[in-house]
């Protein structure tokens, strides 16, 4: 992905400016963040205790992950 379209969330394409793991997840509509979810940028787990201090910037790509309930 180029530097200019933005970063991907779960595949999908979102905005180009540079925020912290908990602006995007207020973004996407989980404020406050859900207990059980877990990020990673670029392949690497960022821990829960990091989201205010970690940026996602354009060209990045970012995983959340929740569990599945069921059996």
């Amino acid at each position: 992905m180029s530097e200019g379209t933005g970063f991907r969330v779960n595949g999908a394409v979102q905005a180009a400016e540079r925020m912290t793991i908990v602006e995007l997840l207020r973004r996407l509509g989980a404020d406050p963040p859900p207990r059980f979810v877990a990020v990673a940028v670029n392949g690497s787990v960022v821990r829960r205790d990091a989201w205010a201090a970690t940026e996602v910037a354009p060209g990045d790509e970012i995983e959340i992950v929740r569990p599945l309930q069921g059996g």
